[in-house]
């Protein structure tokens, strides 16, 4: 029995023979394109150069003539500049045209001839006529500028129109055979485009019958052994390539029978694990649900008893001031404090435990705004410490306007709070886009954070100096950090930078196409409040 051609040597000699036949085309019109460039550059860069050349050529030429005549009249040498001009350009045209005619003999001599009768009307005209006025005056000029004088210079017209003439039939020649040229490439462009078109339908007809159809009755198959009809035995009398694939998909359908059992108990292992994953999931979502419920009924329930006890260490402290000894004054100062330090704690705890849990929507919100509130919420506090506080033309983001001006306020009152000793602290608030994040950055000239501590200020409860230092909880940063990822954004600390502190947080870019459009870039225009 003949062995039958794989798809493989079918398809392979195909695109040999209309390879090497577009391959034949291609030569082809590589050369025709090759000449037809060279015709068109003939045409750009010789022929029409040598046509304005010719056309300046005659109008210097009747310059000389017209600045000779001007001289023999008036005498004055002023009129022979156009003269001494022509005959220096004349030159430089002559050498330039005779350089673009390199390799055509006619237009040479054309241009030879043109030469010769400029050179020979000079010497027997231009000169003379020149002598003469210097030597005897302007009248004895225009007695040699006779009827021979103008003959002679028609002459010269004369050869300057043979000379166009040649020119003029130069650029046709060129421009036919530029023609010529790209029919051929034209022709040779359509007999690619047939053999492309007639490789095509052979090729689709040799698919479709050693391929397409013993494709389509191997799908029939495998989708009856899909539905279920694992018994179903896959024959194929195809090309030699769709048959061992055929054979290779039986013995697929064959391992498959053999491993469905397996697959079916992996599967209900899978179920199981999944089941206790979801329990698992739910139940840490319930348990947090439950602690956020105790925190805020824990500092709910916490702040009347605490309110009493503050209410009357205060009353103590007014009342009875002075009438006892001076430990039991410091005594009282210290219940005091501690019961306003511990409401302060509790208020920061019910804060904390209240983001993201009551919520009034998310709604656009501008940074700027935001800002302006924050600057006036806080003027007290810059005034007393001489310090500046500054923003950039700050984005317009998605988030509530409660909690961004919270945290705001925060990284602000921190940098006034944190401020260095020896020079007024100064704030700077700046926005910048980056990807699909807006990227807002808190820069301030304080006493910075050192490394070891970046990642311990957003802890909760959480303070680098001794309470005696520094006001505040130590939940601020906390705070401000659960906004932020309220919010889907992240916030650090920048490591990099040299004197005081960055904290940089992102937020969302919003989904808004108008706010996209004006959020495009950012300004540099600034806001400052100062002292």
């Amino acid at each position: 029995m003949k062995e039958r051609w794989t798809l493989r040597r079918r398809v392979t000699v195909l695109c040999i023979v209309v390879g090497g036949l577009l391959g034949v085309v291609a030569v082809l019109a590589a050369g025709t394109a090759a000449a037809t460039r060279g015709q068109v550059d003939t045409l750009a860069d010789r022929a029409g150069p040598l046509r304005s050349d010719s056309e300046e050529l005659l109008t210097r030429l009747v310059d000389q003539e017209t600045s000779v005549r001007g001289y023999a009249v008036s005498g004055d040498v002023a009129d022979l500049v156009p003269y001494n001009d022509g005959r220096v350009r004349e030159g430089e045209l002559l050498a330039h045209m005779a350089e673009l005619a390199a390799g055509h003999d006619v237009l040479l001599a054309r241009l030879r001839d043109v030469s010769a009768r400029s050179a020979e009307w000079r010497q027997t005209v231009a000169e003379p006529v020149i002598d003469a006025v210097r030597s005897q005056g302007p009248a004895a000029g225009q007695i040699l500028l006779g009827v021979t004088a103008r003959e002679k210079f028609d002459t010269i017209r004369s050869a300057v129109d043979l000379l166009e003439v040649e020119i003029q039939g130069f650029r046709e020649d060129a421009s036919n055979q530029a023609k010529e040229s790209s029919n051929i490439l034209v022709l040779l462009l359509i007999a690619a485009t047939v053999i492309v078109v007639v490789a095509g339908v052979a090729l689709m007809v040799s698919l479709r019958r050693l391929v397409i159809v013993p494709i389509t009755d191997l799908a029939e198959s495998v989708r009856r052994i899909a539905g279920g009809d694992y018994e179903h035995t896959i024959n194929m009398d195809a090309a030699p390539e769709l048959a061992r694939l055929a054979h290779d998909i039986d013995g697929m359908r064959r391992r498959i029978v053999a491993d469905l059992g397996e697959v079916r108990e992996a599967r209900e292992r899978v179920e199981w694990v999944n089941n206790q994953l979801q329990s698992q999931a739910e139940e840490l979502l319930r348990s947090n649900r439950d602690l956020e419920q105790f925190a805020y009924v824990a500092s709910h329930d916490l702040q009347e008893p605490l309110r009493k006890v503050a209410s009357f260490c205060q009353l103590l402290q007014r009342r009875y001031a002075g009438q006892l000894d001076e430990r039991a004054d410091q005594y009282i100062a210290f219940a005091v404090d501690g019961a306003q330090r511990m409401q302060r704690l509790i208020n920061d705890l019910l804060a904390f435990s209240r983001i993201g849990r009551m919520t009034s929507g998310f709604t656009e919100i501008d940074l700027n705004a935001v800002m302006s509130d924050v600057s006036g919420q806080l003027e007290s506090a810059r005034q007393y410490a001489s310090g500046e506080i500054t923003w950039g033309d700050l984005p317009t983001v998605e988030g509530e306007e409660a909690l961004l001006t919270t945290l705001l306020a925060n990284l602000v009152s921190n940098s006034l709070k944190f401020r260095h000793p020896q020079r007024p602290p100064r704030v700077h608030i700046s926005g910048r886009r980056d990807g699909d994040e807006w990227e807002i950055t808190c820069q301030d000239n304080g006493i910075g954070i050192e490394a070891e501590f970046v990642d311990k200020i957003f802890v909760i409860f959480q303070r680098l100096h001794a309470k005696d230092a520094y006001p505040g909880t130590g939940i601020g940063l906390a705070i401000a950090k659960k906004i932020v990822e309220y919010h889907g954004g992240r916030i650090w600390v920048d490591p990099e930078v040299s004197e005081g502190t960055a904290i940089r947080f992102t937020l969302p870019v919003t989904t808004s196409p108008a706010r996209s459009d004006a959020d495009a870039e950012l300004d540099d225009k600034t806001e400052v409040t100062t002292a």
